[in-house]
Parts: structure tokens; C-alpha cells; sequence
């Protein structure tokens, strides 16, 4: 090993002679010289002479205030070196400050001393403090707090415009507006911030060194902080932070960031979405980013977001959403989604491909807007397996419903006499089940109010002449009916129908003997089709042929009816004197009805034909009114007689409050309907199956009871069809049932037994509503990951029993029931068709901590429907949750934690696992 020198190591410095170049010196003097003395300040007038100030004695005397010092002698300054600008004064504006102990001014030290409740207030700034002192020498204003044998009390507060701080102490500085915050407490929208140190630099601008940020409303002791070496404020605007670490109760995390930017405007800005992360391991889909894009803040009427997914295995989804608004006028939301999914990989045995989609559109217009015209729409369509198969939210109440439906509507009335009103509706239904969709592009329908042609110009109208009236109706309709296969495709509008049908009906009432009701009617209605048929035999091929054929049809019908009713009252009155019952009257309402109608058979619209085979010839009759849109006209002549009975029953009860005057009037029976008719002209099975229908409401009120049944006069023969027999006379019943029905929902909590009307639900089912589902939680409660938005509702949900110190016994909870039944014996299958219970509730087992289950039980096929099982916690700032389906096909859970302030949502935790879609298929 060598050494190296020192000498290498070192750099050599040469001695080298300083050489002065006196001309280069002599230069550069001259030339300043110059400079000074040619060189003139732009404010400066032009050279003029000196003149010498003079002194002169004012005469006048000044009183001075004894708070301010004596006048100190000045020396006058020549003009020439006085500025042209004014500058301005300390003080823009007056500055009040008071005091509840006293106010101390000390005139030698320029200062003021306020104690005990002080306030200052200064053009837009305010402060109220212990104690305040005053230097307007240097103008300042120093802030803190009071100091008392308990401790210290009434920490300064710091107000300027609509930014508040809350600070141990302040130095606020009146003509820079500098301030310094010692331990200073702010919020911002939802944002407690703390920081040791505060630089206020100008009206908008703090720097915070150490601080600390949370959304945790207890700012003694939160649940959770966010500490950083540095921060810059914005009130309104942002917050910047540099680097940052997290801690649960005082406890340091792992979680950090090396900065962090929040935007805290009020308006509407855009931005990007971060995605949430995870893995789907339900459908070897891999790993995936959801919900990741873009939020376009386009104006203060309409927003925009971009929003996609995307698998490592190479599935996808788009989802774009528009909210917009005009005060006085309308609003909105439009929402598309796309869903390219891939189960497993390519090149594997259960490899599967599906494209999805669904289009969701609502929209409602302002009262005050447009009183002769409105636009509203509901639109829910698009695939038929979207809420089975979609991946990026659990549809509880949204795939088990088998029905999407969409409607756009417009109308507009035409002021006048008569008035006119005007409607065009596109309407949309769709199974997903079967996937057949109807269409209505679109359904214009128009009408004219009742003209009353014999009424006279004053007065009421009275008896059947003067109440004659009439209207004109008009319905047009092109109607297509696809499948999903062919929705979008010029094929689904081969078998389109079109027609339009007129209608004029006209109408009297009046009354009979003082007591009854009676009312006629006759309806004249034309019907145009573009949609018609030839029928004839081919006795080449030995077959019936039917061709459609479109051009312009029409045909022309016409029925009368009249009716008579009345009502009838009775009254059971249990109260005697000396005795006061429970159930003190009951009071039965009946109506009954008797109508008629007739309608002429119009066989003019009728052809034959002739089938010639080798039993013969036979003839058959058709009409090439089949395929129209509004129906065909009848061939049998018809005369119904019908007979309808309606009751209600209700009871008058002693009120349990023994100071209540008035007694409580409660429903028996709501409602008790008969209906059934006999066609005198039928040349058998005249009368019509009897029609029962009734509900109630007990269990005040909680329990809806609807029941219905049909019951047939006929009998059956051998083959179970119906005879011309009555079923009495073939040694049966004076009615044989036929169907029945019973449904019972039943809803209750701990309110019920309280004496308070129970509180509505707290559960979130707007998504269910607008994709046509269940709101009412039987069905489970929908979650929406991507719309998931967890607001901070339990500040208004504080009970009464919150602040007590003692254990709240009263356990909050709510169950939901829901029974059907339904009975069918139509051809003596004397069997029930379907029965199941669904059952749906939730209960608090403390304050922050509840569970809910949702299912049901099938009786018929002796099995659970389908079954949510239900976890949440509330954490405070903090929100946690936990959702299971644990049978069927729809297997799966999803856990998720965060945070639920707005300006921090993206911090979560979201996992979940997928159902294997496979297994629906």
C-alpha cells in the first residue's frame, strides 16, 4: 500500500503581482459623477431656486384629548424633499372595543388594556378574548386568554368574514393584517385543523407548522388525525400538506403520505376520481380498479362523471353520470352504463363473454315553470340480466325484481272554451325473465273537456237534460313488441302496430225519489288500424293461410249503460246509561249498485270461408280486424245486468286517555266489495263468477290485510269443464271456489309500544326506486359502490336518552312482515299456487352498533328465499359495514371501512367477494 503525497492533494497557489489600472479607475469615477449630478428622481420638478421656509405662528388654539400625549415640536421639511403622494393614515375605519371588568389606557406606553370579556372589532375582523392589549404605537393588538384560580377560560376568538379561529393566544398586527396564531383551533367544511404555530400572512393565506387535521367533531380527544410538519390554509379554496403520518387515538400508523392537496372551494370543481382497488375472486376476473375518473364541474347547472373499471383478465365497464338543475325550472340525472365482462381466461373450458348495459334517465319539471305545459321522464332500460350480472354493485332489490319500465311523457293544455289537453307518452316495459319488450313510439292522446250543451248560464244544473254532456277523445299508439336479442335492430320493427281510435262519449246524472243516483251513458268510438289480415284455404297445400296486409282501415262501434246506487247507514249503538262499553257504536255503510249495458254484435266487420277436406265442407268466420292495435270488434250481441255491493264498517271505541273528550273511531273493515253481472242475451252461462274483494287495517294500523276471492255458480263435468249446470243442482255448494288470495304486511318497532308514531327507515333505497325494485327492505338493502356516498347523519339522530348518565333500556328496532297466499281451483286442482313469508328488521344492540337480516321462507317449495345478512357499526367520523348473502346462487360479502366526511372518502378499505354468476346461468 502506498501513500500519496501531500503535495498531490493540495492545489499549489502561485504568487502573482496585483496590478492596478488607474485609467479604468478615473473612468468609472467620472462617469458616477456624472450620473448625480444629471440624474433626476421622475417625481422631482423642475430646478427652480430654494426659497426658505418661514415660521408663522397659528393662532388659534387646539384643545387636546388627555388620552393622547402632548403635541411634540416638529421641524418642517423643505417642499422639494416632501413626497407628491399622500400616504394613507393607520386607521381606515373606527375601532370599537369594550370590556367587561374595565378598560385600562396607558398614554406613556400607547397602549390600552381590556379585561374580562374583552372584544375588538376592526372593519371586517373581530375579536373577542380574556384579555386584549392594544399598542397603537406599533399597531398591534395582542389576544389571550384569562387566567383564573381553575385554570384558563375564554380563549381568544378570531373572526374575519366567515374564517374563524379559536387560538390560546393572538398577535394580530392592524396595518400589515399579519398575524401569529399560538395553538389555533379552525373549521373548514367539515375540517378541524390545530396547529401549534400559525402564520396569518393576509387575509387568505395561513401557514401552519405541526398541525394536525381531523373530521372528528370531539377536537379534545378525536378518534383518529392526521398530523403533517407543514401546512398551507386558503379558507374556501385548499389546503396543502406536506408530509404526513395517521394516528387512531394517539397511536402512530403506518398510513402516511409524502403530500396531500384538498380542495375546500364551495363551488363545484372539477377533478379526478381515485379508483378502488381490489381482487374478484368470484369469477377469476383478477385484480381491478373501480370507480376511477373523472368529475367535470361543466357549469352551475350541469356536472359531469366519467367513471370506469378495468380486470386483469381483461373485462371493463364505463359508466358516464349528469346531475342537472335550474331553479324554478327543472332537474335531473342521466346515467349510462357499460359492462364488457370475461369470466376466467381465454382458452379455459368455462370461459364465458357478456356485454351489458342499462340506461337510466329522470327527469321532473318545476310547477312554476310552465303552468299549460310539462316534461317529465322515468327511464329504466337495457339488458335483461344488467342487475344479475353487473360487478360493480349489489343489486338486493334490484335483480329480484323481473319488471324494468320507462316512461317520457309530455302534455300541454290549450287554454279556451272547451279546453284542449295534449299528451305524448313513450312508454317501455321489459321482463327480464322472459325478455320480451314492449314499446310505444310514442302514444299521443288528446281530449277536450265535458261540453254541457243544455246548461243554463246561471245557476246549477239540474235534472238529466241540463246535465247532458259530451267529450272528444283521441288515442294513437305505435306499439312494437321485441326481444332483447332485437332491441335496437331494424328487426323489431317488422311486426309494429299502428293504429288510432276516436271516441265520443256522452253522459248524464241525476237523481231519483231524492235518494238515488242515476247515471246514463252512450259511447260512440271509430277505430283506424294500418294493420290487417286476408284469410283463406289452400287447398293446394291443404292449409289455412294467413297474410298480413297494412294500408288504412277503420271500423265503427257504439254500447250504452245506465246505473242506479244508492247509500245506506246503520248504526249499533252500545251506550247506555250508567255504562260506558269499550266499543261504543258500530256503524255499517252499504252501497249498493244496479247497471246495465248493452252492446250490438257487428258482424258486418265479419267474413267466411271455406275448408273443403275429406269430412267435407265447413265453414269459418274471421275478421281482418285481428291484428289491430285497440282489438276487433265484437260479434255477439250482449246485455249484462249488473249487481255490485259496497261496504264499509267502522267502530267508534272509548279513548284510552281518560282526558280525551272524543272518542276514537277505527276500521273494521275498509272496504267489502260484491260484483257480478248475468247476460240476458248469452244463451248459456249467464252469470258471471262472483267477484269479493275487501281490506283492512289493524294493530293500529300496522297491519294491511287485502284478501280477494272468485267463486263460480257452474259446475264441472268429468273432464273439469264448465257445464250450463249450477253447481247446486249437481249436488255441490251454492258457489264453488275457483281462486283466492290473501296478502298481510305488518311493520312495527319500539315506537309501536311507546305511544310515538314510528320513525321512517332509515335505509337508503334510491337506486332500488329507480330501477322499479322493493324500497321497503324485504327484498335486502341495495348497495351501490360506485354512488356510495356515507353522509353523517347521527348528529340528527341523537335520542333523548344520550346525554343520560344512566343505562338507556329502550333498545331501538323495527320488523317488517310480509305473508302471501294464493289459492287456485279453477278445474279442480284444489291447490295452493304459491305461499311464502319475507321478513326484513333491524335492531340496535347499542347506540353505534346494529345487525338486520333480510329473507324469507317459500312454503310451497319448503326453502329460504333469498337471505341478506346485515353488520354496521358506527365509528364516529368513521363508518363500518358488513353485508353477507349466505345461500343460494348469489353467494357473496363485502366489507367496508372509512371515512365519512366528503373531503375524505377516498380514505377506505373495500373488499368484498363477488357471486359466482356462473351458477345463475
Amino acid at each position: 500500500m502506498g501513500f500519496q503525497k501531500p503535495s498531490h492533494t493540495f492545489t499549489k497557489i502561485h504568487r502573482k503581482g496585483l496590478r492596478t489600472k488607474s485609467l479604468h479607475i478615473l473612468f468609472a469615477l467620472s462617469f458616477t459623477v456624472l450620473i448625480n449630478t444629471f440624474g433626476f428622481a421622475q417625481e422631482l420638478p423642475k430646478k427652480s431656486t430654494n426659497i426658505p421656509a418661514q415660521k408663522i405662528k397659528d393662532s388659534t388654539k387646539v384643545s387636546v384629548d388627555s388620552i393622547l400625549n402632548q403635541p411634540l415640536n416638529t421641524k418642517e421639511i423643505d417642499s422639494i424633499k416632501q413626497d407628491s403622494i399622500k400616504k394613507d393614515e393607520f386607521l381606515e375605519d373606527i375601532v370599537k372595543y369594550t370590556a367587561k371588568d374595565y378598560v385600562s389606557i396607558n398614554q406613556r406606553k400607547q397602549k390600552i388594556y381590556l379585561y374580562n370579556q374583552a372584544k375588538v372589532t376592526y372593519q371586517d375582523m373581530e375579536i373577542t378574548a380574556g384579555v386584549i392589549e392594544i399598542d397603537y404605537n406599533t399597531n398591534t393588538v395582542y389576544a389571550g386568554r384569562l387566567k383564573d384560580s381553575t385554570g384558563y377560560s375564554q380563549r381568544p376568538v378570531f373572526t374575519q368574514g366567515s374564517n374563524v379561529i379559536e387560538p390560546d393566544s393572538i398577535i394580530f398586527n392592524t396595518d400589515t393584517k399579519k398575524a401569529l396564531v399560538y395553538n389555533s383551533r379552525t373549521e373548514q367544511q367539515g375540517f378541524y385543523v390545530k396547529s401549534p404555530v400559525t402564520k396569518k400572512e393576509n387575509d387568505s393565506v395561513y401557514f401552519m407548522k405541526n398541525g394536525k387535521f381531523t373530521t372528528s367533531e370531539n377536537e379534545e380527544d378525536p378518534e383518529y388525525q392526521f398530523i403533517t410538519s407543514k401546512m398551507k390554509l386558503v379558507p374556501n379554496k385548499k389546503v396543502i400538506v406536506g408530509p404526513t403520518i395517521m394516528e387512531i387515538y394517539g397511536v402512530p400508523t403506518p398510513i402516511g403520505l409524502p403530500f396531500a392537496f384538498f380542495p375546500m372551494t364551495k363551488k363545484q370543481t372539477s377533478g379526478i376520481i381515485f379508483p378502488s382497488f381490489g381482487e374478484d375472486t368470484g369469477n377469476d376476473r383478477g385484480y381491478f380498479l373501480q370507480n376511477g375518473g373523472y368529475y367535470f364541474a361543466i357549469s352551475d347547472y350541469v356536472d359531469l362523471a366519467v367513471l370506469g373499471d378495468y380486470y386483469t383478465n381483461g373485462s371493463y365497464g364505463l359508466r358516464i353520470e349528469s346531475n342537472y338543475a335550474k331553479r324554478y325550472g327543472f332537474r335531473g340525472n342521466v346515467s349510462f352504463r357499460y359492462e364488457n365482462l370475461l369470466n376466467s381466461e381465454r382458452g379455459f373450458p368455462d370461459f364465458a363473454q357478456n356485454t351489458i348495459y342499462n340506461i337510466r334517465w329522470s327527469h321532473s319539471q318545476d310547477p312554476k315553470a310552465n303552468p299549460n305545459s310539462r316534461f317529465s321522464a322515468s327511464v329504466n332500460l337495457g339488458s335483461s340480466q344488467f342487475f344479475q350480472q353487473s360487478i360493480n354493485q349489489v343489486n338486493q332489490a334490484n335483480f329480484l325484481n323481473n319488471t324494468l319500465a320507462s316512461s317520457v311523457s309530455y302534455s300541454k293544455t290549450f287554454q279556451g272554451e272547451p279546453q284542449i289537453n295534449l299528451n305524448l307518452t313513450a312508454t317501455h316495459s321489459q321482463n327480464t325473465n322472459t325478455q320480451a319488450i314492449n314499446l310505444t313510439l310514442p302514444t299521443l292522446q288528446a281530449s277536450m273537456t265535458r261540453v254541457f250543451p243544455f246548461a243554463p248560464k246561471n245557476g246549477a244544473k239540474k235534472g238529466a237534460i241540463q246535465n247532458i254532456n259530451f267529450q272528444v277523445n283521441t288515442r294513437g299508439e305505435y306499439r312494437i313488441s321485441t326481444t332483447d336479442s332485437l332491441f335496437g335492430k331494424s328487426e323489431m320493427f317488422d311486426d309494429a302496430l299502428a293504429g288510432m281510435q276516436h271516441s265520443i262519449p256522452v253522459t248524464t246524472n241525476f237523481k231519483v225519489f231524492n235518494h238515488f243516483s242515476v247515471s246514463a251513458s252512450a259511447n260512440l268510438q271509430e277505430t283506424w288500424t294500418l294493420n290487417t289480415i286476408r284469410r283463406f284455404y289452400d287447398q293446394v297445400n291443404d292449409e289455412v293461410v294467413t297474410i298480413d296486409q297494412s294500408g288504412f282501415d277503420r271500423f265503427f262501434t257504439y254500447n250504452a249503460s245506465a246505473s242506479v246506487g244508492t247509500t245506506l247507514y246503520g248504526l249499533f249503538n252500545f251506550e247506555k246509561e250508567g255504562k260506558d262499553p269499550k266499543i261504543q257504536a258500530i256503524r255499517h255503510v252499504i252501497r249498493p249498485s244496479l247497471s246495465y249495458s248493452i252492446t250490438p254484435a257487428f258482424d258486418q266487420y265479419y267474413e267466411t270461408f271455406e275448408i273443403i277436406d275429406a269430412d267435407g265442407t265447413t265453414s269459418e268466420e274471421y275478421t281482418r280486424f285481428e291484428n289491430s292495435i285497440f282489438g276487433r270488434p265484437s260479434d255477439r250481441f250482449a246485455s249484462n245486468i249488473g249487481i255490485g255491493i259496497g261496504n264499509n264498517i267502522e267502530a267508534k271505541v272509548r279513548p284510552k286517555d281518560s282526558t280525551s273528550t272524543e272518542s276514537k273511531k277505527i276500521f273494521l273493515l275498509n272496504n267489502l266489495n260484491l260484483a257480478t253481472s248475468y247476460n240476458v242475451a248469452a244463451d248459456s252461462l249467464n252469470w258471471s263468477p262472483l267477484n269479493i274483494n275487501g281490506g283492512t287495517q289493524i294493530l293500529n294500523k300496522k297491519m294491511n290485510i287485502n284478501f280477494g276471492m272468485s267463486l263460480n255458480p257452474y259446475a264441472l263435468d268429468s273432464n273439469n269443464n264448465i257445464v250450463n249446470t249450477f253447481n247446486i243442482n249437481n249436488g255441490g255448494s251454492l258457489f264453488r271456489l275457483t281462486s283466492a288470495n290473501l296478502n298481510i304486511s305488518y311493520s312495527l318497532s319500539n315506537d309501536s309500544f311507546s305511544g310515538r308514531e314510528d320513525q321512517e327507515d332509515d335505509i337508503d333505497q334510491e337506486q332500488a326506486a329507480l330501477a322499479n325494485g322493493r324500497v321497503d327492505g324485504l327484498f335486502g338493502k341495495t348497495e351501490d359502490f360506485a354512488d356510495r356516498r356515507l353522509s353523517d347523519d347521527d348528529k340528527d339522530k341523537k335520542r333523548e336518552d344520550d346525554n343520560s348518565e344512566f343505562y338507556n333500556y329502550k333498545i331501538p328496532w323495527n320488523l317488517r312482515l310480509a305473508y302471501a297466499v294464493n289459492y287456485t281451483n279453477t278445474r279442480r286442482q284444489d291447490q295452493i299456487s304459491s305461499q311464502s313469508l319475507m321478513f326484513s328488521g333491524d335492531i340496535e344492540l347499542s347506540p353505534r352498533w346494529s345487525v338486520g337480516v333480510s329473507s324469507g321462507y317459500d312454503f310451497l317449495n319448503n326453502g329460504f328465499t333469498f337471505t341478506q345478512l346485515r353488520f354496521e357499526r358506527d365509528l364516529l367520523s368513521w363508518r363500518m359495514n358488513f353485508t353477507w348473502v349466505p345461500i343460494g346462487d348469489r353467494t357473496s360479502w363485502n366489507f367496508f371501512i372509512g371515512i365519512k366526511s366528503s373531503l375524505l372518502k377516498d380514505l377506505k378499505y373495500d373488499q368484498r367477494r363477488q357471486p359466482d354468476l356462473r351458477l345463475g346461468n
